[in-house]
């Protein structure tokens, strides 16, 4: 089935027209951005090779802060460091800086010990693949508070660095669920039309490439998105097609966009998790935006979700 007989299907379903959504209320300036790798960095100013090898050239504001692992002056981050930076201005001013961080999602796999640190082997399904992480002594406890459950079977969330293809674990991006990975809880029985817009959790993930814009959503049709875990969530979300423009606003910063569904969230669709960065968030994440988009929605990226709404776009 085509992509515009699913949208078109969709908007029924949605009680909508097929007209794109439009930004429902005047919102804020807008928020760029900026992928690549750093060239020079000095007080006031940020060189660096963006995704297409092009230099770019960055004013670092005077309120600018940065990320790399921790809390860091911007100027402090290394030469060869990987960045996002949230900028203004069409992208001329940054404001804020995460070097090298990733994020790690997926199913508990085995666990070891590589001296006093934890390695946690991770399934991270079939976009991200398998990959050993490591939770170094001094974020164990912060991780095991939001992670009781540290077993085989369970799913594991965290943000952390990545470096010299080593990956540390640094800060527990949501609450585990109590449940197996495999036993997630059944959504709503029926998809009610006359909502047009449902709310839940957005997330981000580091399976996108550098600078792309997107959006991975959990319930499409496993023939079109050869994804074999697809079409599991605990939110009754109704059925898309990769390719498909799905609407997404940030509840908390008055945000919104349109953009393309460009992966399976399959592993997003098992956490029936909440967001509480502002309020709370009815259960379950809803939608997994790559790190360009994310940024650009107003998120955190070291807070790892917002209160979103999406529908068809």
């Amino acid at each position: 089935m085509g992509v515009e007989r699913r949208h078109a299907l969709a908007s029924a379903a949605l009680g909508r027209t097929t007209v794109p959504v439009r930004a429902e209320a005047e919102e804020p300036a807008p928020l760029t951005g900026v992928a690549g790798q750093i060239i020079d960095i000095s007080p006031h100013l940020v060189i660096l090779e963006n995704p297409d090898g092009v230099e770019e050239r960055l004013v670092i504001a005077p309120w600018a802060t940065a990320w790399h692992g921790s809390p860091v002056n911007p100027v402090d981050l290394p030469a060869g460091t990987r960045v996002m930076i949230r900028a203004r201005q069409s992208g001329r001013v940054a404001e804020r800086l995460w070097g090298d961080i990733t994020r790690v999602t997926g199913i508990v796999r085995t666990l070891g010990k590589d001296g006093r640190d934890l390695t946690i082997e991770l399934d991270g399904g079939p976009h991200r693949g398998r990959r050993v992480i490591v939770v170094p002594y001094g974020a164990s406890g912060r991780i095991r508070v939001r992670h009781p459950q540290l077993e085989p079977g369970y799913l594991f969330d965290a943000i952390g660095t990545r470096r010299d293809g080593v990956t540390h674990a640094r800060l527990p991006a949501t609450s585990q669920p109590t449940y197996r990975a495999a036993s997630v809880p059944e959504p709503p029985h029926a998809y009610r039309a006359v909502q047009s817009k449902i709310s839940g959790a957005a997330a981000w993930s580091d399976a996108f490439d550098d600078g792309e814009a997107g959006v991975a959503y959990p319930m499409l049709e496993r023939a079109d998105s050869e994804c074999e875990d697809a079409g599991v969530s605990c939110t009754g979300l109704p059925y898309l097609a990769l390719g498909s423009m799905l609407y997404v606003g940030n509840v908390c910063e008055s945000r919104s966009s349109v953009l393309p569904i460009v992966a399976c969230g399959c592993m997003a669709g098992r956490f029936c998790d909440r967001c509480v960065e502002c309020g709370t968030s009815p259960r379950g994440r809803i939608a997994e935006l790559s790190p360009l988009s994310y940024v650009e929605l107003g998120g955190e990226l070291t807070n790892g979700c917002f209160n979103a709404r999406v529908g068809l776009g």
